[in-house]
């Protein structure tokens, strides 16, 4: 058999992309990681899909980015926002719940220990920098929710006196419903930090006070 006897292979048609050439729609090959300095090779990604390379671990926004356009460093986002939690300090973080029902225990056993009288000239002095004797204890301080900043001392005094008052006015029942409202909030405010308008923060590094 000679070459002549083959059956000859039919020829491509005009313009046809080569037998191992990507798909058309497919994203052009990136170098391997890490990526240089901007700007970026060009691409549209699916929401949460980013090129690879050495980005700082964290959330980075969801989007279609255009062609040289990505998000910024993740060391730029925080943790998600949280419903009724104004933007904090870097750092500054909305209190655990286990925190805030320690805080209720040792305000009690720091009423004992102070025998009442010095607990209340504690929490006079704690008032003017936002927080109460067992919040500033576990590193806790209370915000207003309107602005971020860290409540006042006349904040703290309707929180704590107006707020505790019709906190306790009906007894167990408007205790439960405060507890109720702590746990089921997303900003875990109760009663009198609804009264006051706070919300209770943890600040490990006091990054309020600077």
């Amino acid at each position: 058999m000679t070459t002549a006897d083959l059956p000859s292979r039919p020829a491509p048609p005009p313009n046809a992309p080569p037998p191992n050439a990507p798909p058309p729609n497919a994203p052009p090959p990136y170098a391997p990681p890490p990526y240089p300095a901007p700007p970026y090779p060009p691409g549209n990604y699916p929401p949460g899909n980013y090129p690879p390379g050495n980005y700082p671990p964290g959330n980075y926004p969801p989007g279609n980015y255009p062609p040289g356009n990505y998000p910024p460093a993740a060391a730029e986002y925080g943790p998600p926002p949280i419903r009724g939690v104004p933007p904090l300090p870097p750092g500054v973080t909305l209190a655990p719940a286990g925190r805030r029902v320690g805080a209720y225990f040792l305000s009690i056993l720091l009423v004992i220990v102070t025998l009442v009288i010095g607990y209340i000239i504690w929490g006079l002095v704690a008032w003017s920098r936002g927080t109460s004797p067992a919040l500033s204890v576990l590193k806790m301080r209370c915000v207003k929710v309107s602005t971020g900043t860290k409540a006042t001392f006349r904040t703290m005094a309707l929180r704590e006196i107006v707020g505790r008052i019709l906190e306790g006015i009906l007894g167990w029942i408007t205790e439960l419903v405060s507890f109720i409202l702590f746990l089921g909030r997303d900003d875990h405010r109760c009663l009198h930090d609804l009264i006051g308008g706070t919300v209770v923060v943890f600040d490990p590094q006091g990054q309020l006070d600077a």
